[in-house]
């Protein structure tokens, strides 16, 4: 299986994202070996030009892994209790990413049970952002990695993305806030993708929480 190259992640998100379907995104896992997931859902952020990106602002402490050059990792907390992933694209300076929504499991099934005990079946692993970032023990601790050099990286086993993807505005954001954005991709059919309400509330990159209240209903990001 190839590695992506470093000039394969220096592109616009939006060009990035629906290729990166089907690719096997491995964790060399030094407490549970080695875990792989076939990526089938993302989502991409354009940075200042997004305001439903974290980096719509300018650059941040929390943020500056996206402001970095592409091929890393940035990995942020959300709802107090839950981790997410994004693959970080572009140059370094501009703010570009994509979220890593779902996966299908390939390699290290039972470490990621064990992660995920509340999961009912297998398909309920790793889909949604929270889910995956969990079952393949993505933390703080892994934001800024690179995914070109080091355990965690991105490789082409041969199986290219969709011809024809599935394709939606992104999940969770608010009226005026990139909501009408159509920059979800994912593999039709897959019983992997994330099952949500597009629209429903959550806190992807740069989204506003919802009210307290709402939180229950949060789909994309829910770890359970």
């Amino acid at each position: 299986m190839a590695h992506l190259t470093r000039a394969f992640y220096e592109r616009d998100s939006r060009e990035v994202a629906p290729e990166l379907l089907n690719k096997v995104l491995v964790h060399d896992d030094p407490e549970a070996g080695r875990l792989a997931v076939r990526i089938v859902e993302v989502e991409a952020y354009a940075g200042e030009e997004d305001p439903g990106s974290h980096g719509y602002r300018g650059l941040t402490p929390r943020t500056a892994t996206m402001f970095g050059p592409g091929g890393h990792l940035y990995v942020y907390f959300t709802y107090g209790m839950h981790w997410c992933a994004n693959v970080v694209t572009g140059t370094e300076g501009v703010c570009s990413a994509v979220l890593l929504r779902a996966g299908e499991p390939l390699e290290g099934l039972e470490a990621m049970r064990a992660r995920r005990p509340a999961a009912r079946r297998d398909r309920e692993l790793c889909s949604g952002p929270a889910r995956l970032a969990q079952a393949l023990g993505l933390t703080r601790e892994h934001d800024g990695a690179d995914l070109v050099l080091g355990p965690i990286h991105l490789v082409d086993d041969g199986m290219p993305p969709p011809r024809e993807p599935g394709n939606s505005v992104r999940v969770g954001l608010g009226p005026g806030r990139g909501d009408e954005h159509p920059w979800r991709w994912f593999v039709p059919g897959n019983e992997h993708v994330s099952r949500v309400r597009v629209g429903a509330p959550t806190d992807a990159p740069g989204r506003r929480r919802p009210p307290l209240g709402a939180r229950s209903r949060v789909g994309s990001t829910d770890a359970r």
